[in-house]
């Protein structure tokens, strides 16, 4: 089956001609911005037919990356998911030049170990400037 365009619950716009066809959205910058990521992603690689294990690091890698958009960046955040030879990227922008930095862990703390994970979990990530912010990326395998 081929939409040439669904419309998901929350106002986002899933455009897809083909299983493998690359998925583009624009989420809020809201708490709830992480799950809409997660759900997006999960229909995606579903579709694809991507390993379960991909799968699963894929949901927790769009979460991370999501999550500190939202927390460190104003305004809506634009998520894209693609199928690549080798495996799954995943791509979040956000208006803020920043570039994330790793920080060192505190153990008291549940918080500060998002790009550890998206680096244990990803075969390569990084990070592309944009003329309204920067592109966070991961391609996993």
């Amino acid at each position: 089956m081929c939409d040439d365009a669904v419309t998901a619950d929350q106002g986002e716009r899933i455009v897809r001609n083909e299983p493998a066809t690359p998925v583009a959205v624009t989420l809020p910058a809201t708490a709830g911005a992480s799950a809409q990521a997660r759900r997006i992603v999960g229909e995606a690689v579903a579709a694809w037919g991507v390993a379960p294990d991909v799968a699963e690091d894929a949901a927790l890698v769009v979460t991370e990356m999501v999550s500190n958009a939202v927390d460190h960046a104003a305004g809506p955040v634009e998520l894209s998911v693609s199928r690549t030879q080798a495996g799954v990227r995943i791509e979040v922008s956000d208006s803020s030049p920043t570039r994330p930095t790793p920080r060192p862990i505190e153990v008291d703390s549940a918080r500060g170990r998002g790009l550890i994970i998206i680096a244990a979990l990803s075969r390569e990530w990084g990070t592309t400037p944009t003329a309204t912010g920067k592109t966070v990326w991961a391609e996993l395998a």
